[in-house]
């Protein structure tokens, strides 16, 4: 089936329904866009609305944030981050795949198209000259033929009028017979234009145009082919993340099984446990039988209640729901009730071991630096580094000086009655956090925390990240802190950050 035998005279509905092809192209080709525009607004609208929720990084280290419910929240924001991610990554492939593979091909459609057209064009032109060269051949002809009849017609009349002469009728006869000659040359004329328009006419319907007509056919089923494969992609574009959608559902599914009410429980009591008995009861004090009012006073001091156990607040009432003031903050957290000043003595020894670590990893570096200026004077001026060294230096002992401190105070709080001793204090290196030596060469690596799988490969290309394959186990070193990233290391010591999305995580109990 060709338009070239069926449609061999119907060039301008061959014309329109080719533009009306085009047409739907480009219509095609604005809905996409106009997709992917969707699709880009609502990624950023949720990125936008995961930041909005999701926790500072100095709000990271408040006490609500270890509880599985507020995690679990954390977690959720997280997938859905990643899940506008593939959003974003559904209206690249649209705008790559169709919007602009579809712009090309329609502008070389129409080139094509345009060149056909042309075709034709002067095919037509050709033909409907021609036509008016036999019709003009004809005209002379015509016009020609009638007045050499004339001419033979007065030509006889003149032979047989008696009164015209020799001359008359002889004159009269050779006009006739040029213009019979005239005629005749018209007439072969004539049939020649008939015969060259007839053979052109021919060739138009036959050939010409019937080949012009099945390459615009041609050019149709081609546009018609290539749409039909930007539909498909319409779908498979999607279809490509669906996966990775459903695991990021997934998580959030798990986030939600995740969270452990009775856990929440547990982590806020030993957060805020303060450590105090409970008051006992107070003592009848009978003035009716002459206490004087100092004696009274002074059997207020036997540790019996609350006010004992306050320290520094012992002058102050005792209640569960009392309006008090927000108390003063002092540096050994001396404000604190018991419980939550040992966790957060060991806490401020933590921080203090691992910047003084990172201190003393500084200067090592900065040592073996100078070493190497100091061989390859090229490579730089040792000298350059002197005041880094010099700071360095000086962080570590700060640092020194803090540790001793706080493990001095960590020693007087476990010391056995809870409180200050009064007597003199013992070396500093026999206290409770001695192990923490201030050299940290025998320091161990964090023991994992947990386990995860990767899902995914990834290459780990920028610094401080690690590479790994599908399928993959490590060992967690460290909680996502709500950025999207978890530490991790392999059997062979290698440490870095990897995607949380990528991963399955189990967490040791």
């Amino acid at each position: 089936i060709q338009y070239g035998g069926d449609l061999f005279d119907q060039y301008d509905i061959i014309e329109k329904h080719t533009q009306a092809g085009l047409e739907l192209v480009e219509k095609y080709v604005k809905f996409v866009k106009e997709r992917t525009e969707i699709e880009q607004n609502y990624a950023k609208h949720l990125r936008n609305l995961s930041k909005k929720y999701n926790l500072k990084r100095s709000s990271k280290d408040e006490p609500e944030c270890r509880l599985s419910s507020y995690q679990s929240f954390l977690d959720i924001l997280n997938e859905m981050n990643d899940y506008a991610g593939q959003r974003e990554l559904i209206a690249e492939d649209l705008m790559m795949n169709i919007c602009i593979d579809l712009t090309k091909y329609l502008q070389e459609l129409k080139q094509e198209r345009k060149a056909y057209l042309m075709e034709a064009k002067k095919a037509q032109q050709s033909l409907e000259m021609t036509y008016k060269q036999l019709d003009s051949s004809k005209k002379r002809f015509e016009r020609e033929w009638r007045e050499s009849e004339r001419t033979t017609q007065y030509a006889e009349k003149t032979d047989q009028d008696i009164n015209a002469t020799k001359a008359d009728v002889e004159k009269a006869k050779q006009q006739a017979h040029m213009r019979a000659h005239v005629a005749e040359d018209c007439k072969n004329d004539y049939a020649a234009q008939l015969q060259k328009y007839n053979k052109e006419q021919n060739q138009f319907y036959f050939q010409d145009m019937p080949l012009i007509f099945n390459k615009l056919q041609d050019l149709d089923e081609r546009r018609v082919r290539k749409l039909a494969q930007g539909y498909i992609l319409f779908s498979d574009t999607e279809k490509h993340v669906i996966p990775i959608i459903g695991k990021c559902l997934e998580g959030i599914t798990k986030a939600g099984t995740n969270v452990n009410e009775k856990n929440d429980s547990l982590v806020l009591i030993e957060q805020n446990k303060s450590g105090f008995e409970r008051p006992g009861d107070l003592e009848f004090e009978d003035f009716s039988q002459g206490i004087n009012r100092a004696s009274s006073d002074s059997s207020l001091g036997t540790p019996k209640g609350p006010m004992d156990l306050l320290g520094k607040n012992r002058s102050k009432n005792f209640w569960l729901f009392s309006k008090r003031n927000k108390p003063t903050v002092t540096e050994d957290f001396g404000h604190l009730p018991p419980e939550q000043r040992r966790k957060r003595l060991q806490h401020k020894l933590e921080e203090i071991c691992k910047e003084l670590q990172k201190e003393v990893d500084q200067s090592e570096a900065l040592g073996k630096m100078k070493d190497v200026y100091e061989k390859n004077p090229q490579m730089g001026d040792p000298d350059s580094l002197l005041s880094q060294i010099s700071q360095t230096s000086q962080n570590i002992e700060r640092l020194r000086g803090e540790l001793n401190k706080y493990e001095l105070c960590v020693f007087f709080f476990c010391s056995p009655d809870g409180a200050h001793s009064d007597e003199s204090p013992p070396d500093p290196s026999q206290a409770i956090y001695a192990e923490f030596d201030d050299d940290f060469e025998d320091e161990e690596l964090a023991a994992p925390i947990g386990k995860c799988t990767a899902m995914y490969n990834f290459p780990g290309a920028s610094e401080g990240t690690i590479s790994m394959q599908e399928g993959e186990v490590l060992a967690v070193v460290e909680e996502d802190k709500g950025d999207g990233w978890t530490r991790v290391r392999r059997n062979n010591g290698d440490e870095g950050y990897i995607p949380t999305s990528y991963v399955t995580i189990t967490l040791n109990k």
